[in-house]
């Protein structure tokens, strides 16, 4: 009996998927690279996880950590250009123009404008993949402390999150987001290429925190933008207001926490430890003036120097 429930469960699980999959979806899309199934991406995702966590810092224990410095300027260099260009199809299909930013359908036509949205949005899901390369060259110069925890979740999970906008939304209402992020990629990837250059140019990188600044901004117009939809009339799917609101305060969470720990608490341990050199300086100086004093007054050390003296007349 409990077999058979069992069986009736896993039964209905596996039809709704079918369903899902085969009905629900974009048809337009499924017979492109990777759009078949969400199998193939989890598991690109899992292993990309493992490469960076175990693999890679195992590889790298008893190796000098690799410079890279060419590989990253010209890596960091076809970023800043894929960014712009995935940034100018997010701009052709509509954003700015024709598109609503109150409440934007997804258009599922052959219309070639559509084709090409929904083209765009699967180069967008592919550059989740260019982007796991920031992890592993992390991992090849030893810089385990780039590999935070925020740094492997936002890396980790946005391929299967972008997989399922791709497979149901390619277009309308969802692509602000990827807007929005390819234009900070664009900023954020001159950085590090810059960065890349060498201290000669890092020292007017002064703007750093302003990168991590500009995503958190990002990522509340991400949320304000989706959840907008609960309250009007909009012929586009609830389900993805939702999963692209909670990534929104997701990441956002996520990049709050690192802005706090790597700028402000940083900033206040600095200052905290100025000031105590500076107390420990004060301090030290006025205990030799007042030890220097109180020698003075009992006369020891005019004693002291009286003695110098005898012996240097001595010598001569």
């Amino acid at each position: 009996m409990i077999v058979a429930v069992k069986m009736e469960v896993l039964n209905r699980v596996v039809a709704a998927y079918n369903d899902l999959m085969d009905n629900k979806s974009d048809q337009r899309v499924k017979d492109w690279f990777l759009m078949s199934s969400p199998l193939p991406t989890l598991a690109i995702c899992l292993t990309y996880v493992f490469i960076v966590k175990v693999a890679g810092p195992k590889f790298m224990e008893n190796r000098k950590p690799y410079e890279l410095k060419s590989v990253l300027i010209w890596y960091n260099l076809f970023q800043v250009i894929f960014s712009c260009w995935l940034f100018n199809e997010s701009i052709v299909s509509g954003w700015f123009h024709s598109y609503s930013f109150r409440c934007q359908p997804v258009d599922y036509s052959d219309n070639p404008l559509a084709l090409r949205t929904a083209r765009g949005c699967w180069w967008y899901y592919f550059s989740k993949f260019t982007e796991f390369f920031d992890t592993f060259f992390f991992v090849l110069r030893k810089k385990f402390d780039h590999v935070s925890k925020l740094h492997v979740i936002h890396h980790g999970i946005m391929p299967m999150s972008v997989w399922f906008g791709v497979k149901f939304t390619p277009g309308g209402h969802s692509t602000f987001f990827g807007m929005l992020n390819t234009f900070v990629h664009i900023i954020m990837y001159a950085y590090y290429m810059l960065a890349a250059l060498g201290p000669q140019v890092q020292k007017f990188l002064w703007w750093k925190k302003y990168l991590t600044a500009l995503q958190m901004i990002q990522f509340v117009l991400v949320f304000l933008h989706a959840f907008q939809l609960l309250f009007v009339d909009c012929d586009y799917p609830r389900a993805f207001v939702w999963w692209i609101g909670m990534h929104a305060v997701l990441f956002y969470y996520l990049f709050s926490d690192f802005y706090k720990q790597a700028y402000i608490k940083k900033s206040k341990k600095e200052k905290a430890k100025v000031k105590v050199e500076a107390d420990g300086i004060k301090a030290e100086t006025k205990e030799t003036k007042l030890s220097l004093l109180n020698g003075f007054s009992n006369g020891s050390a005019l004693s002291d120097v009286r003695q110098r003296m005898a012996g240097a007349v001595a010598s001569q």
